[in-house]
């Protein structure tokens, strides 16, 4: 009797923590990466990745079960002037006809309070990847009242230095350190 009362256990728990994890796909209309970065010291430039996507696990009663992969095109990358984005995709920078798209995975997700964590990952530009963490912010969890799904939002935000990636053209004079925010929503899968 023991036996089967601790199987039942085990099976109970088990159960109850597979249900807790969700998984979301990212709405790439409500995802948007912000990137500034200083310009010779004389302004702040900033752009943006729209539009990307990615899934999520997201376990609201335990943040450390959860993960999230995320896909940016770097043909999505807008900065206010077609000549700057073109200077981005070309060779100096990201190399877009080579290495087309920006990838981050994350490897774990630890709690700092109750809709807070820094989710560390891998991050894979021009094809070397780099460990990076994101300080991130669960916003909501709920079902969006348009459309009567199940949803859920966050922001994030980190500091990147590019010549870890090769990205250093005109460092220091073109800052180093580019500061990134990150904001996304995700329709329930299951």
């Amino acid at each position: 009797m023991k036996r089967i009362l601790l199987a039942a256990s085990i099976a109970l728990a088990t159960a109850t923590s597979a249900f807790a994890a969700d998984s979301y796909k990212i709405d790439p209309s409500h995802a948007q990466a912000v990137f500034s970065y200083n310009h010779l010291g004389f302004s702040t430039t900033y752009g943006m990745f729209s539009g990307f996507t990615g899934t999520a696990t997201l376990d609201t009663e335990n943040l450390a079960n959860s993960s999230v992969q995320v896909e940016m095109k770097l043909e999505d990358m807008l900065t206010g002037w077609q000549g700057r984005d073109d200077h981005f995709k070309s060779p100096d920078f990201f190399n877009a006809g080579k290495f087309p798209v920006v990838t981050f995975t994350s490897t774990s997700v630890e709690p700092t309070g109750d809709k807070t964590a820094k989710i560390t990952g891998d991050l894979k530009i021009l094809g070397q990847t780099k460990s990076v963490t994101l300080d991130a912010t669960v916003n909501k969890v709920g079902t969006n009242p348009i459309n009567q799904k199940g949803w859920a939002g966050f922001d994030a935000t980190t500091t990147l230095k590019r010549t870890d990636w090769g990205l250093g053209k005109f460092a220091p004079n073109v800052s180093d350190e580019v500061e990134i925010i990150i904001s996304a929503e995700l329709e329930k899968t299951s």
